[in-house]
């Protein structure tokens, strides 16, 4: 038989269905609410199924073992390190590895901007896996959620979950969108990063991390919202902020030490991005 609950060790959470209602009147909850929340450790046996789907956001972080979801038409398997997150309304079941079984923290959310948080992650009925790099994060997260919802289900409690759900799909966003330490994009922004007194040509960028210029811009879009040169120069922008806000370091000299040979088309640069002036900038907690 399907087993839902029962595993020992395990630590489940279950908001009652009237103060979820309370909850999403008031601010805060409303926008966010975590509804239900658990920890299954080596769940043999494990099963759920929901041929409707649920009211609600599904979040599954495996942290170790296997198991395998079947959502909408397609299955798929689902190893550590790896989040299943399931849009509400979405025809579902998931279970656990018969050989080697799952251990998940899992989370129901609903609120006003739950859809746009599921967006975030680029996460659909056909794409519902997707990696988590900074696993001890997650599920301290989740850990923090199902504490303090076990003490009680107050509203100062639920704006606590609330929260800590809202830096938990933050991070599995953040991580879907951040470079791995080797791959090209985090090595060109790394390059980018070490050379802030100088102009980079994209080619000659893209050929050093060994992939197509159109494709390094591809990749900054992606991870930025902007390209190639858009990054080099925020960059170069925030280092300027330091020297303003940290040193007595003429303008001219802040220009020079993030690569503008003339001060004056630094200036300009600078209150492109700023709407005010280097000197403005430096005096304006003054």
């Amino acid at each position: 038989m399907p087993i839902q609950e029962g595993f020992q060790g395990q630590r489940l959470v279950v908001v009652s269905r009237p103060v979820v209602a309370e909850a999403l009147s008031r601010p805060v909850t409303r926008r966010l609410l975590v509804t239900d929340v658990g920890y299954y450790p080596t769940a043999i046996g494990h099963q759920m199924n929901r041929p409707r789907g649920a009211e609600g956001t599904i979040v599954v972080v495996c942290a170790s073992g296997t198991g395998w979801a079947r959502v909408g038409d397609t299955v798929h398997r689902i190893g550590a390190q790896q989040a299943l997150v399931i849009p509400s309304g979405v025809p579902h079941s998931y279970g656990a590895d018969e050989l080697r079984p799952w251990t998940i923290w899992w989370a129901h959310v609903t609120g006003t901007d739950a859809a746009e948080l599921v967006e975030s992650m680029d996460v659909t009925a056909a794409r519902p896996l997707v990696p988590i790099r900074g696993l001890d994060r997650a599920v301290a997260l989740l850990d923090e959620i199902v504490s303090n919802l076990e003490r009680d289900q107050s509203p100062p409690r639920l704006v606590a979950a609330s929260g800590a759900a809202w830096k938990l799909l933050a991070h599995i966003s953040v991580d879907r969108l951040l470079p791995q330490p080797d791959d090209p994009l985090q090595r060109a922004m790394n390059y980018l990063s070490d050379r802030l007194d100088g102009s980079v040509r994209v080619p000659d960028l893209a050929r050093l991390v060994g992939v197509s210029p159109s494709h390094l811009s591809a990749l900054f879009h992606r991870a930025t919202g902007g390209g190639v040169h858009a990054h080099h120069t925020a960059l170069r922008m925030a280092r300027a902020r330091q020297l303003l806000d940290t040193t007595d370091a003429t303008i001219a000299d802040v220009a020079s030490e993030v690569g503008y040979e003339d001060a004056f088309y630094f200036s300009r640069a600078f209150r492109r991005h700023h709407r005010m002036s280097p000197s403005g900038f430096r005096a304006r907690d003054a």
